[in-house]
């Protein structure tokens, strides 16, 4: 070796070394934009123009103020915040807030208060406080929207009408009769062009409707309002912006100073916790696209604090409104393709182009259009979506008080009011509890509904000692809480009663929820799917016997259990020598784990599951889905597919293999299996499962494949078109073959990575051919071609506890990732 060249395994990486003299071999970097962040920008512009103009509007505010603070949202808060997709700007929720203060302390003071606001998010920025607004209850913020959206709406409403509107909603409301006895035909009528714009036009039906969708209906609807009012000639109010040597700025604030720190500190709640929501929001729709995955990381919560306070400093600072996160901009930047902040900086450029530029242009838009757009938004922030989740989580008393305290109080007082309602009825829900006992078959049940405290032990005792003496009992425990004076009294309760000649058991709805003494042999505390072999709660025998392990299984029996290989060499396993007798009868080892499992699904899970159960038995099966996969003892089909008794019917074997029609060598139990579940049990889909360290794909590689002289390499002979499909330069005997040019199929292959080894690609190869195999079975062709019956693919990561589905819309097919999704859909 040259003594020139380093001695390292990675010298590939000298190729890109250069003479310490020479010049680098590129440039500097130069700063691209990529196409689909210009898209998106221009998009997000021509929303945020008429949005901006019309929050301007409603706040009371200079117009140029609301273009002032888009530009600077999108530059300022896009160039330092921690989202970079999210998009800020004047937000609808910010303008009761803002519209108060300006009536309260003037203009140039309500930008002194932007400007404080902006400080104070720095500073919860620097103290890492970010997450902490996030506890919040989601009630009290969709409350405080949906009161803020009342607000907006109801004030708006006046202009739409003509009209001027008052300081508060009470006010409005009582103005509303006569502004509609005297209201304005034009400017109604350019209010009702505006909105029947809004409303129809991403309603546009065929191809016509998917061009002309892709343009914001915010911007066609005031576009199209203001071209038919100057085509008509009708006198309408419009909108006057002047000159920009005459905007007011930022002046010192004039004003009590608890009046003043609360204007601060409204202000900084309303925008620090709106973006962070906005934040997480974003997060979910980029986590929802695909291709943005690796490319734009999650949000940094505390730098996002730190971008908006630096955005309210400017946009104060330049006489312009307070600015948050806008959910309407941020999800267009998303929708529209955007992959880099720079779509949001962009967009920023944009405002300040057009505030320079299409003044002549923006002074033709009529004020009832803007007002008939805000008041659109208003609306819309009141969401049924919201409402319905609220109600669902038992929070709309949160909600519906919160609102109401926005809409009549304000937001500061509806917000405060709505968090004591949220601790009222959080403590509410800890002292409930509902006590009841019931007699069946001469085993009295005691159910306790909700936590156990102290204030409830009178009414427990009083229910446990209605239990006759002697008799056995059952005590029921629905809750995650028990203080120790309720645990006192039910153990006292539990040792007199068993000393009088009864007996009690104690269940609950967490597993392992019992009141024995800890050295008792029942003190089981784990979990349902902690494997037998992992279970630390039983003390080690005493004398265990030779090659065992000294670990003692106690609780359920899930994952990893059944089905595993045991032997008396084999480490980490129990030694079994019969069905009776030795270490391996019903006492030993082997036969104490299946015992023990039976004793805790009995003690805790069958209660819970008794009439689900029993309403199976009485109305039979009737699953869904026929789920067919490995015989891997990690393979938990009802776990990884949150599926209960009665949605699977489930199919396992070696390899997950399907046999061809014909080809089954004397065993149609796969085939009588598959004949069962289409033809009577109607089963809608079937799913075909595989496997990350799949021993039967193992051992189809390493097998050879001449003679089949065992059961098992006789089945496994089910598997060469599959090892075929994944390996095609490898012929059936295991050796090496050159690839002829056109053979062979694309293979499937994972979506993001490649597969691990060739074993993972076998395992992929296998469920796309047993897919095939499927077809071929004369029930599952017929329930096809009738539209009865649809095939998926899946593939379960063991050790990464992912599922990935089969997408075969790509050659070969690909299996993507299963996402998240919205659980309260």
């Amino acid at each position: 070796m040259s003594a020139c060249v380093p001695a390292r395994a990675d010298s590939a990486r000298t190729q890109h070394v250069h003479q310490p003299h020479s010049p680098p071999p590129h440039g500097p970097r130069r700063f691209r934009v990529a196409g689909a962040d210009v898209s998106a920008a221009i998009a997000v512009f021509l929303i945020a123009l008429p949005l901006s103009l019309g929050i301007a509007l409603a706040t009371g505010a200079p117009l140029q103020a609301g273009l002032v603070a888009a530009a600077v949202g999108g530059i300022v808060a896009g160039r330092i915040g921690g989202c970079p997709l999210q998009v800020s700007g004047p937000a609808a929720g910010l303008t009761v807030v803002t519209a108060d203060l300006i009536q309260h302390y003037g203009w140039r003071t309500t930008c002194a208060i932007t400007v404080f606001a902006g400080i104070a998010q720095l500073g919860l920025g620097c103290l890492r406080v970010a997450r902490s607004a996030l506890a919040v209850s989601p009630a009290i913020v969709h409350g405080m929207l949906a009161g803020i959206g009342v607000t907006i709406a109801v004030a708006q409403l006046h202009i739409v009408l003509g009209g001027t509107p008052q300081s508060s909603v009470p006010d409005n409301l009582v103005a509303l009769p006569a502004q509609l006895a005297n209201l304005h035909p034009a400017d109604l009528a350019v209010s009702v062009l505006t909105l029947a714009l809004l409303l129809l036009w991403p309603r546009i039906p065929g191809r016509a409707g998917q061009v002309l969708g892709k343009l914001p209906a915010a911007l066609i609807a005031v576009a199209g309002a203001t071209a038919v009012a100057a085509l008509t000639g009708l006198r309408l109010p419009k909108v006057d912006l002047p000159s920009w040597s005459s905007h007011a700025l930022a002046s010192l604030p004039d004003g009590p100073v608890l009046g003043l720190v609360a204007a601060v500190l409204t202000t900084t709640l309303v925008c620090s916790v709106q973006s962070l929501l906005g934040a997480v929001a974003v997060d979910k729709l980029v986590a929802a696209r695909p291709s943005l995955t690796g490319r734009v990381k999650r949000s940094d919560l505390d730098r996002e604090l730190l971008g908006q306070g630096a955005a309210n400093i400017v946009s104060g600072s330049l006489g312009g409104l307070p600015i948050a996160g806008v959910a309407v901009r941020s999800s267009a930047n998303v929708a529209a393709g955007a992959v880099s902040r720079n779509s949001t900086m962009l967009h920023g450029v944009l405002v300040v182009i057009a505030a320079l530029l299409m003044v002549p242009a923006l002074e033709l838009i009529p004020l009832a259009s803007l007002a008939a757009l805000v008041m659109a938004v208003g609306l819309k922030m009141v969401s049924l979506n919201h409402i319905r989740t609220v109600t669902r989580h038992r929070e709309v008393l949160v909600y519906a008080v919160t609102t109401c305290g926005v809409v009549f109080l304000g937001v500061l007082e509806g917000v405060a009011l709505g968090i004591a309602v949220a601790v009222g009825v959080a403590l509410h829900r800890l002292t409930r509890t509902r006590i009841t006992h019931d007699d069946t078959e001469g085993v009295h049940h005691v159910h306790v509904r909700g936590q156990l405290t102290f204030l409830a032990v009178p009414r427990l005792s009083r229910v446990l000692h209605q239990v006759p003496h002697g008799a056995d009992a059952v005590v029921e425990l629905d809750g995650s809480f028990m203080d120790h004076a309720a645990y006192e009294t039910l153990q006292d309760w539990q040792k007199t009663h068993t000393a009088q000649g009864g007996s009690v058991d104690i269940t609950g709805r967490r597993p392992g929820t019992r009141i024995s003494e800890p050295a008792e042999e029942d003190g089981c505390r784990c979990r349902p799917w902690t494997p037998w072999r992992n279970h630390q709660c039983e003390r080690p025998p005493t004398a265990p016997p030779r090659g065992t392990d000294g670990q003692a299984a106690t609780d359920g029996s899930p994952a990893g259990d059944l089905g595993t290989t045991t032997g008396p060499n084999a480490p980490g396993t129990r030694e079994t020598t019969g069905a009776t007798g030795g270490s391996g009868g019903p006492d030993g080892p082997s036969g104490h784990e299946l015992a023990r499992g039976i004793s805790a699904f009995h003690r805790n899970t069958g209660p819970l599951m008794r009439r689900e159960l029993a309403r199976l038995a009485r109305e039979g099966q009737q699953p869904s889905q026929l789920f067919l996969t490995c015989a891997d003892s990690r393979v938990v089909t009802s776990m990884i597919t949150s599926s209960g008794p009665g949605d699977l019917f489930v199919v396992r074997n070696v390899g997950n293999f399907v046999p061809l029609p014909g080809e089954e060598s004397g065993d149609d139990s796969v085939a009588a299996a598959i004949e069962y579940a289409v033809d009577v049990l109607k089963v809608r889909s079937i799913t075909v499962c595989g496997h990350s360290g799949c021993g039967a794909m193992q051992a189809l590689l390493g097998a050879e494949h001449g003679g089949a002289r065992t059961p098992l390499q006789r089945w496994l002979r089910h598997g060469l078109p599959s090892l075929e499909r994944a390996l095609p330069d490898v012929d059936v005997d295991g050796n090496e073959q050159e690839q002829k040019q056109g053979s062979g199929r694309a293979r499937p292959r994972l979506a993001g990575r490649g597969a691990a080894d060739t074993a993972e690609r076998l395992c992929l190869a296998n469920v796309v051919q047993q897919l095939e195999h499927l077809r071929a079975h004369d029930s599952v062709a017929r329930a096809l071609d009738a539209g009865d019956l649809e095939l998926h693919g899946m593939y379960f990561h063991v050790g990464e506890a992912q599922s990935y589905l089969l997408s075969e819309d790509a050659e070969g097919g690909v299996f993507e990732l299963v996402r998240e999704t919205n659980l309260t859909v």
